[in-house]
């Protein structure tokens, strides 16, 4: 499965659970997440789509980092298994 396609799928899985995923693009910052997830209950995560087996970049592993020690959860998925793996996690029942 392609990146392209993850993603798609990813947001498409996110909206229908209440949530919201838009693309971050930050001008300057190169190696932010590809998307920041809202969730319904006022939190967020971010999330970085990769296409199956790919590793993050280290610029993406210094971000994923500074996010964490900020408190904040980040996620790298490659698969439609980390998709369900995701929403599980994160959408309250």
């Amino acid at each position: 499965m392609r990146e392209a396609s993850i993603e798609r799928r990813f947001v498409s899985a996110v909206e229908r659970h209440g949530g919201r995923a838009p693309k971050w693009v930050s001008p300057g910052q190169r190696g932010v997440p590809d998307r920041i997830v809202i969730l319904p209950d006022g939190g967020v995560a971010f999330v970085e789509l990769k296409a199956p087996g790919k590793p993050l970049g280290p610029l993406q592993e210094k971000w994923a980092e500074r996010l964490r020690d900020l408190g904040h959860s980040v996620y790298r998925i490659d698969s439609a298994e980390g998709i369900d793996d995701f929403i599980r996690e994160v959408f309250p029942r």
